[in-house]
């Protein structure tokens, strides 16, 4: 048995290897094409809540492929993922608390 030469171990290690430039040129392309989609649904004449229920799911489909691959956490430690979940989710809950709180039914005026 031979041992295989330098230049064919490289080669056969160039093969399987993906720049990280054309991984965020292949996302971003995903990223374009399904902003356009969001922007074609809201054309279709679906009911409200389909269209809203697309829109939500896009939007956290592109808000992942950007934090995990553009904010690098997909290569960083696992506690700073979890880090930035912790402030994802409070901020959540409070802009979720600041709509219930002065919603629409808040502001209407009291009857006597």
């Amino acid at each position: 048995m031979t041992a295989p030469t330098p230049g064919a171990i490289a080669h056969d290690d160039h093969g399987h290897d993906v720049s990280k430039f054309q991984i965020y040129v292949q996302i971003a392309m995903l990223l374009a094409v399904i902003t356009g989609i969001e922007i074609i649904a809201v054309y279709i004449p679906f009911p409200r809540w389909i269209i809203v229920t697309t829109l939500a799911v896009l939007s956290a489909v592109k808000f992942m492929f950007v934090i995990f691959y553009f904010m690098h956490l997909r290569w960083d430690k696992p506690f700073c993922t979890i880090l930035f979940f912790i402030g994802l989710v409070l901020a959540g809950g409070t802009a979720w608390a600041l709509l219930l709180l002065f919603g629409a039914e808040a502001s209407l005026p009291l009857v006597q």
